[in-house]
């Protein structure tokens, strides 16, 4: 039974209790907020469930094995630290860290301790994208071409954070997932509408290896919420409407087919290929209930896919050089 405690109960923290809560092998001891009303949240619902309002009184226990820490990104690096050093592993929501730097140094400091840094890429295990995986793995799709997403609502504008820190961690966390390749360099554009210096509209995109591209759209100032993504392959294409209540994913037979027909470019003939679409069956499982499963799998010694903290260091950098890039006007940053 592995033990959890909670640091942080305000939107997304009692979706983590009530996860680890349910799962057979883990029990959530001890939650801590510094806002009485949220434990009497917790004392409400989950009567079993110890409080505290002082964070230093967890890491001293012995029940607790992990730390969730479900707080503001900046104050991300020096709980999941503490905890770290107090001999816990540490799930740390998205993004991981506010610098890449705050990243490496966690990650040295859990490699020294033999203790595992979890991140909550939550869409990762949602069952559209773990379809979306298996179809290229499977090689269904063909050689990846591009990944195209746009993640675009009205609000909520956060204080802290432009919107690539805020939305796009979800997109460069999947889009990592489906190419498992190292990014080169990154572009990105964007403007603030209001005077505060954080971009509420931006444009990132994400050059890797072999011609391979990908580019996120993110937006707080859209008069509607669309969530889409497209990946197209060599053999075929996909649509994820994550909106949509069902077919949330579309494969289509569609493509194209070059015919090199002569050295010259000007002879290269492009045959267009459109056969059938189909939907596939989406597993309807909770994304947050799979990773807290394989968490607890991953653990207890049960080799299955989890986000990491190498996986959280890489988003991270990745926002880092768009932060760069959009400051200069899309300048091209290196990885």
């Amino acid at each position: 039974m592995i033990g959890i405690g909670v640091l942080g109960i305000g939107y997304w923290g009692p979706n983590i209790v009530r996860n680890f809560n349910v799962h057979p092998s883990s029990k959530v001891v001890v939650c801590c907020d510094k806002r009485n009303e949220r434990l009497d949240f917790i004392k409400k619902n989950y009567p079993a469930i110890e409080t505290s309002n002082n964070y230093k009184d967890i890491l001293k226990r012995n029940d607790v094995d992990l730390i969730a820490i479900c707080t503001p990104v900046n104050t991300h690096f020096i709980f999941a630290k503490e905890a770290l050093l107090a001999g816990k592993h540490v799930l740390v929501m998205k993004p991981m860290t506010s610098t890449s730097a705050q990243a490496e140094e966690l990650l040295n400091i859990a490699q020294q301790k033999n203790l595992k840094i979890f991140v909550d890429h939550t869409f990762v295990y949602t069952g559209s994208v773990r379809k979306i995986k298996d179809l290229i793995t499977s090689n269904e799709l063909g050689d990846l071409y591009y990944f195209d997403s746009v993640r675009v609502n009205l609000g909520l504008f956060q204080h802290d954070v432009n919107v690539l820190w805020d939305l796009a961690p979800h997109d460069i966390s999947i889009m990592h997932y489906f190419f498992n390749s190292k990014p080169e360099s990154v572009i990105a554009t964007g403007a603030a509408h209001i005077n505060n210096g954080l971009e509420n509209i931006a444009y990132l995109s994400v050059y890797y290896p072999d011609n391979l591209i990908g580019h996120i759209h993110a937006n707080w100032l859209s008069p509607v919420k669309v969530r889409q993504t497209l990946i197209a392959g060599t053999k075929k294409m996909v649509v994820w409407d994550d909106n949509e209540p069902s077919e949330k994913v579309r494969i289509y037979d569609k493509g194209i087919d070059v015919i090199d027909s002569a050295s010259d470019v000007y002879n290269l003939l492009i045959q267009y290929r459109s056969g059938d679409m189909y939907c596939p069956k989406i597993d309807t499982t909770e994304a947050l209930t799979t990773e807290v499963s394989r968490i607890i799998d991953n653990l207890n010694g049960i080799d299955t896919y989890v986000s990491t903290g190498e996986d959280g260091l890489m988003t991270v950098k990745i926002l880092e050089a768009a932060q760069k890039s959009i400051k200069n006007r899309g300048k091209e940053i290196k990885l």
